[in-house]
């Protein structure tokens, strides 16, 4: 399924039809020492007025403290809504793959029907997750990116040259090598219906780290889920440091050709 442009005014939930904002939705949020970031984070997702919104943060064991500061938050917003907010524990910190993996399994098993994927470091806008919402209700979508490389989109003017040429040529090569047309390859910040995940088989993804994106969206495209992209501003990290290293750029240079290369 092509990948295409949905341009829509961006929406709030007030805006939404009664029964697309009340449909069960999760927001899975992978954290390593984004303790600086968490509580800002929280408060912009709940102040969407989203009546069935459920944050579900999925703490790698951080050293400065996320996940008690996760659940103290969670606490409060448990006691105004119960279930509203999830923290869910890992020992480790085996890649943000198998978080983000991790969360999508929690929403589901609660029966959340969309589930959101979203930074921990506010680079992401949740602000534009009720335009994701009704584009998917009004389309039929199955997955909605936010895209920072079609016309709309655009990223900090805090990046170098280096990182946009780096962030741009990644897509320009992951579709040389799959030919999805998707526009923002490695994104981080989508809506997907519960369906289109059960049918990709979240348990027979194999990348772990940021091409973990590349590989669901490889997957999504083959299975005939209809994929859509409209356009955000990524912004700068508010605070803390960038968990991009070298392996992980890397990975995601051979990840494609195991991807097309690979088994029925």
């Amino acid at each position: 399924m092509t990948a295409s442009l949905v341009e829509s005014p961006r929406a709030s939930a007030r805006e939404l039809p009664a029964d697309w904002a009340a449909t069960p939705i999760a927001v899975v949020v992978p954290t390593y020492n984004e303790s600086g970031n968490l509580p800002t984070l929280v408060e912009r997702v709940f102040a969407l007025g989203l009546p069935n919104l459920r944050l579900i943060i999925v703490d790698d064991n951080s050293p400065d403290g996320t996940g008690r500061l996760a659940d103290e938050l969670a606490e409060a917003r448990n006691a105004e809504r119960e279930g509203a907010m999830v923290v869910v524990h890992r020992e480790v910190k085996d890649g943000i793959g198998r978080a983000h993996m991790t969360g999508m399994r929690e929403a589901m098993s609660r029966g959340d029907e969309y589930v959101v994927q979203m930074d921990g470091d506010l680079s992401h806008p949740p602000e534009i997750i009720p335009q994701m919402l009704g584009t998917m209700r009004a389309t039929g979508a199955g997955l909605v990116i936010g895209s920072r490389y079609i016309p709309g989109g655009s990223v900090s003017e805090n990046w170098n040259l280096y990182r946009r040429s780096l962030s741009r040529g990644a897509s320009i090569y992951v579709n040389a090598i799959l030919r999805t047309r998707i526009r923002d390859t490695t994104g981080g910040f989508k809506l997907w219906h519960a369906s289109a995940l059960e049918s990709i088989d979240l348990d027979k993804v194999r990348s772990t780290g940021f091409s973990f994106q590349i590989e669901m969206n490889h997957r999504a495209f083959k299975a005939g889920v209809k994929i859509l992209e409209i356009p955000i501003h990524f912004d700068e990290r508010l605070t803390g440091v960038s968990k991009i290293t070298m392996k992980i750029q890397l990975e995601g240079l051979w990840v494609p050709w195991r991807l097309l290369t690979a088994k029925k």
